[in-house]
């Protein structure tokens, strides 16, 4: 396994719902935040790549658990491990964690599309910064 991405985020009162608790979508945002700025901690330019080479990044699969709440105030950080990759996917397990106590899970799968929307390798610049 690879050493891990790490974004903190602290849980805003728009992020929670009418109990006070997380809204179970926002957690989608939280890594979804996390991701970019694991690509661009590799030294991807998300917007270069679809200016120069027309290619962007789609989520093809998300399996998610929910296993404990955050709330108002919390503070919290998304860590961001690469599982798996092919020449055109890329498979990240990615945990929101306040403390050390684990509250959300996720495999995401991350596949690399044209303008067009047609599947297509991923990028040079991102398989060669990727961990083996």
């Amino acid at each position: 396994m690879t050493q891990p991405h790490i974004f903190a985020l602290r849980v805003y009162y728009e992020d929670t719902d009418l109990a006070g608790i997380v809204y179970y979508a926002n957690y989608l945002k939280f890594i979804e935040r996390a991701r970019s700025e694991w690509v661009r901690d590799l030294g991807v330019d998300q917007v270069r790549m679809r200016a120069e080479q027309g290619l962007v990044f789609a989520v093809r699969r998300i399996e998610a658990d929910y296993l404990h709440p955050a709330r108002f105030d919390d503070m919290l950080k998304v860590e961001t491990r690469l599982q798996a990759r092919t020449a055109a996917r890329i498979v990240l397990n990615q945990t929101v964690f306040r403390a050390a106590r684990p509250l959300f899970f996720a495999r995401v799968t991350l596949v690399c599309l044209t303008a067009a929307g047609k599947p297509a390798r991923l990028p040079a610049d991102l398989t060669s910064a990727l961990p083996a």
